[in-house]
């Protein structure tokens, strides 16, 4: 074997090629790194398309319009709210997933996201890498609500009512895979007890039909519901979230009425397509949670029992997670359907 100095010519040969091969990818992930930030410093150059895939009018939609309301001010290009309704949302979100990963298309999805992969069977994307969270925009916390008529002012009563006349209770949901309908699965399945469930084409119809007495329960946003309660058309009998609702500090919260670890809620976040630089996911969130956080926001958002979040992408992600596998182990439990 040919040597220089002691050296094998061959050994010298390869590690030649290995520090081009080396030099080139570095050259390769610098160009694009660069690529990346350069397009972030100029984004974005164009109207930005916010899908919503919910109807016109709900907490969905007002929490879209004061984000691109805020973006366009502070980015002096607008954003533009599409409703894109359908297919319990799959309608609008694979419209987020198929749209150029450069930050101009970007949507507002909850729960529901994190549910379907669970439920139904050939999605039209990767519920993961189709997507690239931005930012967690908001939770609203559920109020579950009974028709006055009821003999029950806790989740015990309701519990124990429910087992002592099967089949007697109704409750209704905004419609299937809602916040509501999930937050009284998820009840039911931890009592063991056995509610028939009622879904509407929104919360205003089940709340109608709960005031009526159509149906016995139901668990809903703040907006719907608080009227009613201080009203006393309805009564208050838990709070889903963790913490208890500012807006009802008086009512307990279904853990600490007997079932620890229950927690739900309707949460709302930022999404882009999946492939979008991180640079401009960067910016996004950031400028999002700085607007969210502002007191003209917190202000108009409290109205709808929203309680403000922005964090940072990694964040997200890892919420979502663990919500897909919340939502995921609940549905095969109870072999949980779109409809």
């Amino acid at each position: 074997m040919p040597t220089i100095a002691g050296v094998d010519v061959e050994q010298i040969g390869k590690s030649k090629e290995l520090q081009m091969h080396f030099a080139f990818r570095f050259i390769l992930i610098f160009g694009l790194v660069a690529a990346s930030l350069a397009h972030a410093q100029t984004y974005p150059n164009r109207p930005i398309r916010f899908v919503v895939p919910y109807p016109p009018g709900g907490t969905t939609d007002v929490l879209a319009r004061v984000v691109a309301q805020k973006l366009s001010d502070s980015w002096g290009q607008q954003v533009l709210v599409d409703n894109r309704v359908g297919g319990v949302a799959v309608i609008g979100t694979e419209i987020v997933a198929k749209s150029a990963p450069d930050g101009h298309t970007i949507g507002m999805f909850l729960t529901p996201h994190a549910v379907n992969p669970s439920i139904m069977k050939n999605l039209p994307y990767d519920t993961v890498a189709d997507f690239a969270p931005v930012t967690l925009v908001a939770i609203v916390p559920g109020i579950l609500s009974m028709n006055p008529a009821v003999p029950a002012n806790g989740v015990r009563d309701i519990v124990a009512l429910a087992k002592a006349k099967p089949g007697h209770l109704n409750y209704g949901s905004p419609g299937a895979i809602t916040s509501g309908h999930l937050s009284m699965e998820l009840l039911k399945s931890m009592a063991g007890i056995e509610i028939t469930h009622i879904p509407y084409k929104g919360g205003p119809p089940a709340i109608t039909d709960l005031i009526a007495g159509q149906v016995q329960l139901v668990i809903n946003g703040p907006p719907n519901v608080l009227p009613h309660i201080r009203a006393g058309r309805l009564k208050a009998i838990a709070v889903t979230t963790a913490k208890r609702f500012s807006g009802l500090p008086e009512v307990a919260t279904v853990a600490e009425q007997g079932y620890p670890g229950y927690e739900t809620y309707e949460w709302y976040g930022v999404f882009a397509p999946g492939k979008t630089p991180r640079p401009v996911v960067d910016k996004l969130s950031q400028e999002i949670a700085r607007q969210i956080r502002t007191p003209e926001v917190s202000e108009r958002m409290a109205a709808q029992g929203a309680e403000l979040q922005g964090n940072t992408p990694a964040e997200f992600g890892e919420f979502v997670r663990k919500e897909m596998a919340k939502w995921g182990a609940l549905a095969s439990k109870i072999g949980l359907k779109p409809d």
